[in-house]
């Protein structure tokens, strides 16, 4: 075990140069503009002060980027996140309030202690089992909710906050004559600019610019003495140290939340860390990244930061910034840090209808509408995992919708894995005069009328058995003339004793009508299963096969002479072979 494998920094510190160093410090530089404007939107959808996501901005990004395993990744506060934290503590204490603070405190030390825990446990590679249509579906349920909940901010209406989407709109219909003209202007310039310069000049700041149109706006029609709410003043900029005190019962409490919460953050950062390393053809640690997210929380949840993952948007940027190492994340916690001590005094004057605004823009774009489309035209599995997971999310709660969508997924994946095709073959002559076995159904092949091949695509094992043998017993009694049989076991690793207890049914049954059984097996630890559950002794070594052709080429001599000088098919090259024998003798 090397020091470096639980602190990656002693891999990666030969990659840091003089020029490295400038070009890290640039795209830190820009990624400190960008997390400014959204660590304040993401603690405002949070249900904590704005403060606390400027916070999350910076030390969650300094210490993932020393812990974690990506060289491009930047970590903080999310969306999606941001959402399950609030609809998780707002049921327990007033947003905002001192109570709220130390749950949400105390959560995201418990979040990343489950997320030490599974990268301890070497479980990153669960993570890939987890359908993406579960992260979807929580994605647009969390975008929705999101958004619902900033109409009342949007619209200078005060609500009770918390519950579901029907909750919500409820509670704001009963309200809605009581909207401030002032805050539907600026809640919708604030917008109008989002959307424009996203579409027009996506290169630009798009937060920052419509966050001053909105602040233009607000000080030029005195929006203070309308009744419109601003942000107000930020307390301190440095993060101070804080121990939370809760009692037993708040860990009880908080512990469904935290799970949810720390798969949700796992998920996002392994797949965003992923996607750039085989982009960038770098190495990444899946064990390692959960480890990096989970000390990030750990150590965050001590000085005022709430759970934070990688972000999609900050990673993007820093990649087209040319960043080089794990440093950019670093000079981004440092400048913003810096950044800080000139605007704070500023965001005392942003009106909270532009920061709804804002978070309206962000919540329209984390639907992807284009991948539902995809998953709804292309899959009838992962289209009931989506519609469950949102309709958990939207109805219920947002944490909920992952517990209920990683089931879903579990169900399908046992649901597949249990019902594997099992199709019969033929030989199909290919352009390039080679032949391939293919499903006789989809091609129109012909059979051989004594010789039945068939394929197994699939796992052989207990959760499978019963209906690879009805399946089996189906095709077997199609004709009764074909009591030779040839399964090729197409891609299969291993078996369980079960699955070698159906092969050797199979070939007692094949031997009893007076046929044979051959299997063609390819990987070495497939062929050491079948050796040790006795499969082999049963069918005998000579009827076990590394190739189709091989495997046929033998069970000619099993075959029917009579039955095959009255064939005209032709189905295998090695009839040709067979008859020609017989003309010599």
């Amino acid at each position: 075990m090397r020091i470096a494998d639980y602190f990656p920094p002693l891999d990666w510190r030969h990659r840091v140069t003089r020029q490295s160093i400038g070009t890290d410090a640039y795209a830190g530089l820009i990624n400190a503009a960008i997390v400014l404007p959204q660590g304040v939107a993401f603690a405002t959808i949070a249900g904590l002060p704005p403060e606390f996501g400027l916070y999350t901005a910076m030390i969650t990004a300094i210490v993932a980027a020393i812990f974690g395993s990506s060289m491009i990744m930047i970590s903080g506060p999310t969306t999606a996140i941001s959402a399950v934290l609030f609809t998780t503590l707002s049921d327990f204490a007033a947003p905002g309030s001192a109570r709220y603070i130390e749950l949400a405190l105390t959560l995201t030390i418990m979040v990343g202690l489950f997320q030490m825990a599974g990268g301890f446990a070497r479980l990153g590679g669960l993570v890939s089992f987890v359908s993406h249509s579960v992260m979807t579906a929580f994605t647009m349920a969390a975008a929705i909710l999101i958004a619902v909940s900033q109409l009342a901010g949007a619209s200078g209406v005060v609500v009770e906050r918390g519950g579901n989407i029907a909750e919500r709109v409820e509670r704001l219909s009963l309200h809605i004559t009581e909207a401030n003209p002032y805050a539907l202007l600026i809640s919708g310039v604030t917008l109008g600019v989002a959307i424009v310069v996203q579409k027009f000049a996506p290169r630009l700041p798009g937060f920052l610019i419509a966050l001053f149109a909105g602040a233009g706006l607000a000080w030029y029609v005195d929006a203070a003495g309308h009744g419109v709410a601003m942000v107000g003043a930020l307390p301190n900029m440095v993060p101070s140290l804080e121990i939370p005190k809760p009692s037993i019962n708040d860990v009880a409490m908080l512990a469904p939340g935290a799970a949810a919460i720390a798969v949700v953050g796992l998920l996002e950062a392994i797949s965003i860390g992923r996607a750039f390393a085989v982009r960038r053809k770098e190495a990444f640690d899946s064990n390692q990244e959960m480890i990096g997210q989970g000390v990030s929380n750990v150590v965050g949840g001590f000085f005022h930061c709430y759970a934070g993952s990688g972000s999609f948007t900050r990673s993007g940027v820093n990649a087209t910034a040319g960043a080089v190492t794990p440093m950019s994340g670093i000079f981004a916690s440092l400048i913003l840090l810096l950044i800080l001590y000139f605007v704070a005094p500023w965001v005392a004057y942003i009106p909270k209808p532009a920061m709804a605004g804002l978070i309206l823009f962000v919540a329209w774009r984390l639907i992807d509408f284009n991948e539902l489309r995809h998953i709804i035209t292309s899959s009838r599995p992962e289209t009931v995992i989506l519609g469950l997971t949102l309709a958990a999310g939207l109805f219920i709660e947002l944490d909920f919708a992952i517990y209920v969508g990683v089931i879903a997924s579990l169900c399908v994946f046992i649901y597949e894995s249990s019902h594997p095709e099992l199709p019969v073959t033929a030989p199909m002559l290919q352009p390039d005069g080679t032949r391939k076995f293919r499903n006789v159904e989809r091609s129109n092949l012909t059979e051989c009328p004594q010789l039945l091949t068939f394929r197994l695509d699939g796992p052989l094992y207990f959760g499978s058995v019963e209906n690879v043998a009805k399946d089996y017993k189906k095709i077997s009694s199609r004709n009764p003339r074909q009591k030779h049989k040839l399964l090729y076991m197409k891609g299969m690793g291993k078996i369980d004793l079960a699955g070698a207890d159906f092969l050797i049914n199979a070939a007692r049954e094949a031997k009893a009508d007076g046929g044979s059984f051959r299997i063609v097996a390819l990987f070495p630890p497939l062929i050491a299963s079948l050796h040790r559950f006795h499969v082999i002794d049963e069918i005998g070594e000579d009827h076990l096969f590394p190739s189709k052709s091989e495997a046929v080429e033998a069970a000619m001599s099993d075959l029917d002479r009579g039955i095959c000088e009255g064939c005209l098919r032709d189905v295998f090259w090695e009839c040709d072979n067979v008859m020609r024998a017989d003309d010599r003798t």
